[in-house]
């Protein structure tokens, strides 16, 4: 297991919601509204009294590296901090995913200052950090079965890439049965040349990848919708 306060972190682990803020956590569960729905998809369970739990994927220095290139959602990041914000004061569940690559050349190879968090986004003490070696935040992981554990059943995933960590995610999460919602404008990603040869920006580089997951394996939203509810409604549900 690792903690957002340890010194390092193992190749792969996670810490467990403890202290004051998982008590919280336990308590403020039942309170939730539960059974409404938002477009094609439900957002919860109609059955499930947990709020949904936040997802930020990949938040960690060497995303930034000018190398990457032009990117989309210049603002990603101020609304990925409106979500994080947003869940502690709620005292709604959360979790930060960081990925250890196991190539040298990458901007997350551990070991140097890219694999660190950003310090906006960075876990609290006592926050759970899931770290994973692919694309895919559930795969070897063990997040499905932690998620299960605590009666976890719908999530909201935001972060990097958008065509890449994000989709990979949610498209796991949708397959493996969990209401899953994406907020898009908190997820960002870069140009790239696609298949056939043609360059593609980074905005279209996103759309696709939204288009991918919504309605089949998510529903891709927005963080200013998400928080609306979660102020109105004192859940996002």
């Amino acid at each position: 297991m690792f903690s957002a306060d340890s010194a390092s972190p193992p190749r792969l682990g996670i810490t467990l919601l403890k202290g004051q803020r998982g008590d919280e956590f336990q308590r403020r569960a039942g309170d939730w509204t539960t059974g409404l729905c938002w477009g094609s998809l439900p957002l919860c369970p109609r059955d499930s009294p947990m709020p949904p739990l936040l997802i930020l994927i990949d938040q960690q220095q060497g995303i930034r590296a000018p190398h990457l290139g032009p990117r989309n959602h210049p603002d990603a990041e101020l609304r990925m901090g409106d979500l994080l914000a947003a869940w502690r004061q709620a005292g709604a569940p959360l979790l930060h995913v960081r990925h250890l690559s196991r190539s040298p050349t990458s901007v997350f190879w551990p070991g140097q200052p890219g694999v660190q968090f950003q310090p906006a986004l960075a876990p609290l003490p006592g926050e759970t950090v899931f770290d994973k070696q692919v694309p895919d935040a559930f795969a070897n992981s063990g997040l499905e079965h932690w998620l299960h554990q605590r009666g976890i059943a719908t999530l909201l995933i935001c972060g990097v890439a958008s065509e890449n960590s994000v989709e990979a995610t949610a498209r796991s999460a949708g397959n493996l049965d969990f209401t899953t919602w994406v907020a898009e404008d908190a997820c960002y990603t870069f140009a790239k040349t696609d298949f056939a040869g043609r360059p593609r920006s980074a905005e279209e580089v996103h759309a696709m990848a939204m288009a991918n997951l919504h309605g089949e394996y998510a529903t891709v939203t927005s963080s200013a919708a998400m928080l609306e509810r979660l102020r109105t409604n004192g859940s996002p549900c």
